[in-house]
């Protein structure tokens, strides 16, 4: 009796398993080179195949996985990378941006820079704000009737420039070690969207992080291939220039220091942004500016306190429609361009909060365009156990109704793992870390990272929904041990840190070596 499929009398479309060897053996023996190399793919196919079961048994499927599925540092290489704008017609829109700046500078040009009596641990007077910076009323004239001729003269909105969504972030000196941490707890949280890591120069630029950042949908951008950067005073300069060099017609811009706690792809759909256009947060004080601002920027006909009751903002997050407010950000770049001589100080008189971050609040203001301010106000993050402030918690403006945690802006402690582990890391030339946290006793988190506990109160995370600390140790881990800044020892105990803090585990598979291209870490919660 013979198998149905090898029964001549009763032909079938479905070989038998003694077919099946005949072909293979007439392909082997007789079969064209093209036929062998095909047969030669299918069985490395199966062979490969076999090896990812092999590996999912040996990964012990019941117990939910964080890293061995899909890492997500893997899972982002399907983002596109930024697309480098129009050099050339870059340069052009800045230099007709500079040619007004520098034909109509404020008066006086240099205010100087005078601190509150009171510090910054008590707001100032109101009779303090409005005699602090005395400027007379000439120069203010002056000054008014240069922004007048800015506001005029600010080129055009350049459309065929900018293009799509995206994060912008500036990194570069010590900073670049806490871009680390913020750039992968975006991706941590889901983010999709492409990045450009803005940096000063070539000298803070490094080609192999930037390499690695490619892979994961992001672009090293340098300001000076569009501007002469010796011109700007102050690092605070730097932040409105990489947001107008920027190939994204709609930005959220992070500091480096900032770290998403939630996705923040939502925003770019969300009603607070598609009615206005402009997303900001606010700070923690009201406005110490100079009564002449609001004289000078034309919101007043003189000297006035009109912007006394206004909050205001705080910019290590911002988002920003270039399209639809071109002509505010250009007249924010101007009070930027002249601002550690003149407008830094007339916007804050010195007070909290010096630098960038109310010039975008200005000008959209002195021109009457519309922006959404987060209702919540920010929250202060504490140290686990002390009434000790490590960072600012900013809310999710999607959520008016009620305060959900988005943006962790760490202001006070710098999630850095290179800052909190490392060892004699100021020998580094390259990139070097003074002292870590963990060598010096008198870091607030020296006993923290010492003793392996959460820097954060957890019982603080579960009431407001999040638990962010583990997942940037997870970013941590990919920094300490499979980046450009990997070191055994800042690996080892960046593991043990989170083994003993976190309860993670790690683990090599013995096929990870044949399937994915070197050893695959696995990282499990226990």
């Amino acid at each position: 009796m013979t198998l149905y499929g090898d029964d001549p009398e009763h032909p079938s479309s479905t070989p038998s398993f003694r077919n099946i060897i005949r072909k293979l053996r007439r392909l082997l023996i007789g079969g064209s080179p093209r036929q062998h190399i095909l047969l030669l793919l299918g069985w490395a196919l199966l062979f490969f195949a076999g090896l990812r079961i092999i590996q999912s048994l040996l990964a012990h499927p019941s117990i939910p996985s964080l890293q061995c599925q899909t890492p997500t540092h893997e899972q982002s290489k399907h983002i596109p990378v930024p697309a480098q704008p129009d050099k050339a017609l870059l340069l052009s829109v800045w230099k007709q941006l500079q040619a007004v700046y520098d034909d109509y500078p404020p008066q006086p040009l240099d205010l100087g820079l005078n601190h509150f009596r009171s510090g910054v641990s008590d707001f100032p007077s109101l009779e303090d704000i409005k005699t602090h910076t005395p400027i007379s009323l000439e120069d203010a004239r002056a000054a008014r009737k240069s922004h007048v001729e800015v506001t005029k003269k600010l080129v055009s909105y350049p459309s065929q420039l900018f293009s799509g969504r995206g994060v912008v972030m500036l990194a570069g000196g010590r900073y670049t070690s806490f871009a680390t941490t913020g750039l992968g707890m975006l991706r941590e949280v889901g983010s999709k969207l492409p990045v450009e890591v803005w940096v000063k120069d070539e000298t803070e630029e490094n080609e192999d992080w930037c390499e690695e950042l490619a892979k994961e949908g992001m672009a090293c951008r340098r300001l000076s291939d569009y501007m002469d950067t010796e011109l700007l005073e102050h690092g605070y300069q730097l932040k409105i220039c990489s947001i107008i060099f920027s190939s994204f017609e709609q930005v959220l811009f992070l500091d480096a220091d900032n770290i998403p706690v939630k996705n923040p792809d939502v925003i770019f759909k969300s009603k607070s942004f598609t009615d206005t256009g402009v997303v900001m947060w606010p700070d923690y004080w009201k406005h110490t500016g100079s009564p002449m601002l609001p004289y000078i920027v034309g919101l007043s006909d003189e000297a006035s306190e009109i912007l006394r009751p206004d909050q205001t903002a705080e910019s290590g997050q911002l988002v920003w429609d270039k399209k639809r407010h071109w002509k505010a950000l250009c007249l924010a770049a101007y009070y930027n361009y002249y601002g550690p001589q003149h407008y830094y100080t007339m916007i804050s008189q010195g007070w909290a909060g010096w630098g960038d971050k109310d010039t975008f609040l200005v000008a959209l203001r002195s021109l009457r365009q519309d922006f959404y301010m987060v209702p919540h106000k920010l929250k202060t993050l504490f140290l686990n156990g002390k009434p000790e402030g490590v960072g600012m918690l900013q809310a999710d403006p999607t959520k008016p109704a009620s305060y959900e945690p988005m943006f962790l802006h760490s202001n006070i402690v710098k999630w850095s793992i290179r800052g909190f582990l490392c060892r004699a890391c100021g020998n580094d030339t390259a990139n070097p870390i003074k002292t870590s946290s963990l060598e010096n006793p008198k870091s607030n988190i020296h006993s923290y990272l010492k003793n392996h506990s959460r820097i954060f109160r957890l019982e603080d995370m579960k009431a407001m929904n999040i638990d962010p600390e583990p997942l940037i140790w997870k970013s941590f881990e990919h920094v300490a041990c499979r980046s450009v800044w990997q070191g055994e020892g800042l690996c080892n105990r960046t593991r043990t840190h989170m083994e003993k803090t976190f309860g993670y585990s790690f683990e090599k598979s013995w096929a990870s070596p044949l399937v994915g291209g070197g050893d695959r870490i696995c990282i499990r919660p226990t």
